[in-house]
């Protein structure tokens, strides 16, 4: 039996066993130490897996995972949410559609601080939801501009998604959170635009929120200023290189603190749920992670990304044809599964294809997080619905994949831009 033949067998077996319900991590894990033990031999397995999981504990650019998340969970119990959401609203709200503008905004302002696409749903789902409701807009505009607006989570740094494609690639974490900062403004104009449209086709969709006098407006810049001076900081010297992501990453948590002290917001059952928050999304991460990288060891011992990699330069392929056959894949992929089990499945097999072919590195970890962040809100997988789902019990799941369908236009007409327009993502990154 030939390697490309036994990586073929491993890779069915891994779906079969992820559609069963065994955890992605440890799946990847024992079919990636398996199917190396078989390709060379046992004794080699358990020294590869040793030597790469050890590799992996003490990578430096590891850390990033805990420092940030701990960021997020602290400011999460500061009410940073409610706080950006105020705002947005009370600058935007008062147009059609506004409140759904607002939801954008803020989720952006959030993802600024906030690793999670996921957690940022929860939050919106949990402020914007009930405001958007009360002021009688449509459920699909509603929940679907709250699932959208989550999915720029993973976009602007710091983004988890970015963290372990880094790891994954030996890509550099600050350059990827450089270069992920204007496609993600980028991507939360691109849904207003479509929320704009979908108001002046329906009127009633999105009535107009309250109107505040501009002294309102200016007061409402204290809610948010800490959060941007934070953001500022560690996304400023990311970029100038006075430090890096691991070290902006501790900065950013003892900010957070001290945003937390300031506002007196920072109770000690909070800051025990922020720790226990972390490190059990740190623990996930981990485990998902060291399975990824055996399972990488096996695909690479079975030559498939080599031969895959000849085929295209052998064949008459035009290598954009090649980068958007793949991010059709991506497209379908995440209709089957998750966003972390799509990334980490995936990105070996394609790295070595699309580097081959002269694209960036930066570029195509941007393009994936993209792929992977549209599946979070196109159905069956979903992820985000489903979370919104458990917030709003009430509202069918047909309506919040309907109202996500005019975001996932929006969607592929961003991922065209930054195909189209490299530099938005490579300026910042190589500045």
């Amino acid at each position: 039996m030939t390697a490309p033949t036994v990586g073929m067998i491993g890779i069915v077996i891994l779906f079969t066993f992820i559609g069963l319900g065994m955890p992605i991590g440890f799946a990847m894990g024992l079919v990636g130490f398996a199917g190396f033990a078989f390709l060379v031999n046992f004794d080699a397995a358990i020294v590869r897996t040793g030597v790469t999981t050890y590799h992996l504990a003490t990578n430096y650019a590891i850390g990033t995972v805990p420092l940030f998340l701990f960021m997020a969970h602290i400011l999460f119990s500061a009410g940073i949410g409610k706080d950006l959401f105020d705002f947005a609203a009370k600058w935007i709200g008062r147009r059609r559609g506004g409140l759904a503008m607002a939801t954008i905004g803020a989720s952006a302002g959030f993802a600024s601080v906030n690793a999670s696409s996921l957690a940022a749903t929860a939050t919106m789902g949990l402020i914007a939801l009930p405001e958007m409701r009360k002021h009688n807009y449509s459920l699909p505009l509603a929940s679907g501009s709250v699932v959208a607006g989550g999915t720029i989570g993973s976009l602007i740094p710091p983004s988890g998604m970015f963290i372990i494609y880094g790891i994954l690639t030996e890509t550099s974490i600050g350059r990827l959170f450089s270069a992920g900062i204007i496609p993600g403004i980028l991507l939360a104009l691109f849904y207003m635009i479509a929320i704009g449209i979908w108001c002046r086709l329906d009127p009633a969709a999105g009535p107009r929120g309250p109107q505040y006098s501009w002294r309102e407006k200016l007061l409402s810049f204290t809610q948010i200023g800490e959060v941007v001076v934070l953001f500022v900081l560690v996304m400023g010297g990311i970029i100038g290189g006075w430090f890096t992501a691991t070290e902006a990453g501790a900065i950013g948590a003892a900010g957070a603190i001290l945003i937390a002290l300031v506002r007196r917001r920072l109770s000690f059952e909070n800051l025990k749920m922020a720790i226990y928050s972390t490190l059990k999304t740190t623990g996930m991460i981990f485990g998902i992670l060291f399975g990824a990288m055996v399972f990488n060891s096996f695909v690479t011992a079975t030559t498939i990304p080599m031969k895959v990699v000849d085929l295209v330069a052998t064949g008459d392929f035009s290598p954009m044809v090649v980068l958007l056959l793949i991010l059709l894949i991506y497209f379908f992929l995440g209709m089957i599964l998750d966003a972390s089990a799509m990334m980490t499945l995936t990105v070996p097999l394609f790295f070595p294809i699309v580097t081959s072919l002269g694209f960036d590195a930066i570029l195509f970890g941007v393009l994936v997080v993209r792929m992977t962040e549209i599946a979070l809100i196109t159905p069956p997988v979903g992820m985000n619905v489903y979370v919104l789902s458990g917030i709003a019990k009430d509202i069918p799941l047909t309506t919040m994949f309907r109202g996500a369908a005019p975001f996932v236009v929006a969607d592929v007409l961003h991922v065209t831009a930054l195909i189209l327009f490299p530099s938005l993502v490579l300026w910042l990154a190589y500045l």
